[in-house]
Parts: structure tokens; C-alpha cells; sequence
């Protein structure tokens, strides 16, 4: 079976002609996310998204990677007079309101030639960086950083050596890797992503979600990996599972970075303890503070989900948290 370069078989597997992200199920078929399969979380990131769009005053929100609109849909339903535009690989979902504007996507890196520019904006990318593709490599017996190949089944060898932009990346980002059988996540296709996303917004902010590291926490076999039918498994690259690894964040050019935790606290997304009264003079309110604390405090758990990283490009704006 023939092998090729991680980068452009993840890229065909999940975004070529029947690749995972453009099989009619949708990835809610395979796993939850903040977004969607959480009781209660995805309402509280609506509630984050809102809350940013108020501090930096601004009327239209962008989601790259929009799945089927879940979130957006949840958005629209708190704030029904913010603008709202989804992008996906997909066309328009099913029961996605007729408000909120729907841009196909080339998927992976690739951003639509529409896209932009956009003004009075906040451009959320949520787990959108670490679904594109980027070079794996490993380091020889030799000590020399090759790139890794792999065929349809998921089995690997050792290619070409990394190029000259890849081998700069990871002699400044992932410095680590000096040891055979050390594995590196080169950064650079999402370096570019990222700019280019930016590129696309004159005035407003790009904020991105993921599960990342940095220098100091860089991990040393990496963190490529697939999921199918709600459980973790191998990576392969035959469109049957999602394919991710965590995000290089500190290459990224920003203006502020945090984790979810610490930024649903700020925005006072948690809920306090409902008061045990309310269960006997009003019990519906009771379950509903319940409900609404369990869902805030799944959000900002460590480990899990809060420990995602957000992390912003302000272009023109400030953020204010009065």
C-alpha cells in the first residue's frame, strides 16, 4: 500500500471527495464538543460568545469550522439581532434559521475567496486550527528530523528529511526533539491559517479555541490522534475517524491568551449553587439553577474542558470588561 506525507493524507481523509467532515452524519455522529452532546455546555459557550461580541461591540459573528451550526443556532437563539455567518466544508444544514448566512468552505487551511473583508466583527475559530493538516515528523537513529509517512491502513515509515522552513519552525517551537523516536507537530500550515484568517478582518477581533501547548509543555511523542463512535482511537487516514492534534499556540501572533476556565470565570458563566429553598417553593427554578451550574462547571472542569485555550488577534479594537 502506497505511503504519503501525514499533511495530505489527514487533508484527503477528512476533507477530500466522502472525507469525514463532509459525510452527511457530521461529527456529532462520532463525539461531543463544547458545542453540542454536553448537557447545558453549549448554551454556556453561546453565553461566552455573546459576552466577547458585547466587550469589543460588535455586530456580526463568523464561526470557521461551524460543524452544522450548532452553536451558531444556539447564539442566534440568546441574541436573535447579532449577525451571524457559518462556515463549513457542507452546504447548509438542515434547520439552521434563515438568518444566519451559510459559506461553504474549501476546508482544511483553505479559507473561502469571499470570506472578507470583514468589518464590525468577531471571527471564532472553535476547534477549527486542530483539524488542519500539518507535516509529522520524527527523529532517525541518526538524530536527523524526517518526515513521516503513512498509507490508508495507518501504518508509518520515515520519508524525506523536513524541509528548511519546517526544520527553522521546530528549531524555534519545538526544540525538544533530539532523542530517536521523538515526534514533532510542525506549526507552520497553521501559522499560515491563522495569519490568513486574520488577513481577512480590517476591523474587529479573531478569536480561536483549542486544546494546546507551548514551549515549556511541548509533548514528546505528540498529539496526533482519532476519534469514532464517541471513543478515542489510532489515526487513520482513510476518512472512517476524525484526525487532530493539539495546537503549537505560542507561534501564533496574538494579543491575549487564557484558558477556558479562567475566561468563563472573568465572564461569570458559572452559576452559583442553587439555594436548596427553591426545591420546595419553586422547584422548576431549583432544577433549572442546577442544571445551569452542573453545565458551567463541566465547562471550566480541570482536566477537560477548561482547559481549552482561547487565544485572540485584536485588529482595531480593545476589548472592555466594564
Amino acid at each position: 500500500m502506497s505511503r504519503e506525507p501525514w499533511e495530505s493524507a489527514w487533508q484527503r481523509a477528512l476533507y477530500g471527495p466522502g472525507g469525514f467532515y463532509r459525510q452527511p452524519v457530521g461529527p456529532a455522529g462520532h463525539f461531543a464538543t463544547s458545542a453540542q452532546g454536553i448537557p447545558g455546555v453549549g448554551r454556556v459557550l453561546a453565553r461566552a460568545v455573546v459576552a466577547l461580541a458585547e466587550q469589543y461591540d460588535v455586530a456580526h459573528v463568523v464561526e470557521v469550522g461551524a460543524g452544522r451550526g450548532e452553536l451558531l443556532r444556539q447564539v442566534h437563539a440568546l441574541v436573535p439581532d447579532l449577525h451571524l455567518t457559518g462556515l463549513d466544508v457542507v452546504d447548509r444544514p438542515e434547520g439552521v434559521p434563515a438568518a444566519i448566512d451559510w459559506q461553504v468552505s474549501p476546508g482544511g487551511s483553505a479559507l473561502p475567496d469571499e470570506l472578507g473583508p470583514l468589518t464590525d466583527v468577531l471571527v471564532l475559530a472553535h476547534e477549527w486550527l486542530d483539524v488542519v493538516p500539518l507535516v509529522i515528523g520524527e527523529v532517525d537513529d541518526e538524530g536527523e528530523l524526517r518526515v513521516i509517512e503513512v498509507d490508508r491502513a495507518g501504518d508509518e515509515s520515515l520519508g524525506d528529511p523536513l524541509d528548511g522552513a519546517s526544520r527553522q519552525w521546530c528549531q524555534r517551537y519545538w526544540p525538544s526533539a533530539v532523542e530517536p523516536g521523538d515526534r514533532v507537530e510542525v506549526g507552520t500550515t497553521r501559522d499560515d491559517a491563522w495569519a490568513d484568517l486574520c488577513s481577512r478582518v480590517q476591523h474587529g477581533v479573531v478569536v480561536g479555541v483549542d486544546y494546546a501547548h507551548a514551549l515549556d509543555d511541548r509533548p514528546m511523542y505528540g498529539t496526533l490522534t482519532g476519534y469514532r463512535d464517541g471513543a478515542q482511537v489510532s489515526p487513520v487516514p482513510d476518512g472512517s475517524c476524525d484526525i487532530t492534534a493539539h495546537v503549537a499556540v505560542d507561534s501564533l501572533e496574538t494579543d491575549w491568551r487564557t484558558t477556558q476556565r479562567a475566561l468563563f470565570g472573568e465572564l461569570g458563566l458559572v452559576a452559583p449553587p442553587a439555594q436548596h429553598a427553591l426545591s420546595r417553593s419553586d422547584p422548576e427554578r431549583y432544577l433549572a439553577g442546577l442544571a445551569d451550574r452542573s453545565a458551567g462547571l463541566t465547562a471550566t472542569a480541570s482536566p477537560g474542558l477548561g482547559d481549552f485555550v482561547w487565544f485572540a488577534r485584536e485588529v482595531g479594537v480593545r476589548r472592555s470588561t466594564h
